[in-house]
């Protein structure tokens, strides 16, 4: 392995009750978090596919790991996303290169699907910064259901030379939907769309 990885932490968020109903069963997502040395802090690099390679070693590792917080079959996984923070040593391309060109198939492989576009987002900040990971439906990008989010934050990461890497699953969509728009039960899953 290459990466270098000081801390891995686990989140998972169980909804019971929204606006004082009851959430049955409760929508739950969890987030794996790394928190990784930077091998490019403080310095231009043209070559970024170190971090791309660590971002695929990442994507199973992570999935893995958020897939178990839930305690189910990763097949059973609804939604997804991703996020990055770097810490101010590093640059916002050094995010990018972990989140995309790689990342994705293995978190595709652990879920056994995923048609849709892995919801991203990245940004820099200093230790305790929130990370923001948007979330969507695997398989179909317009179930608006799906339309979520997760916050999760580390109160020591990322240090200045550091990235906080995540990956997030959800066993459902939002608590209590009804928005309208395309629903679970009618994804086709042909082109992650619908």
């Amino acid at each position: 392995m290459s990466v270098r990885i000081r801390k891995i932490v686990t989140f998972v968020e169980e909804v019971r009750t929204e606006m004082g109903r009851t959430v049955d069963p409760p929508t739950r997502r969890a987030a794996a978090v790394a928190v990784i040395e930077n091998p490019f802090a403080g310095r231009y690099v043209e070559d970024l596919s170190e971090l791309t390679q660590i971002g695929e070693e990442l994507g199973r590792i992570l999935t893995e790991r958020a897939v178990a917080a839930l305690g189910i079959p990763g097949d059973q996984a609804e939604s997804y996303g991703k996020a990055a923070a770097v810490g101010e040593e590093g640059e916002l391309e050094h995010a990018a290169a972990l989140l995309h060109p790689k990342l994705g198939t293995p978190v595709r492989q652990v879920l056994g699907r995923g048609a849709a576009l892995i919801p991203s987002s990245k940004k820099r900040g200093g230790p305790g910064v929130v990370l923001d990971i948007p979330l969507g439906h695997k398989d179909a990008a317009f179930v608006r259901s799906h339309f979520d989010g997760m916050e999760v934050r580390i109160g020591d990461a990322p240090r200045a030379r550091e990235i906080m890497v995540a990956v997030a699953v959800t066993d459902s969509g939002r608590p209590l939907p009804r928005v309208g728009g395309l629903t679970k039960d009618q994804i086709k899953g042909e082109d992650g769309l619908r």
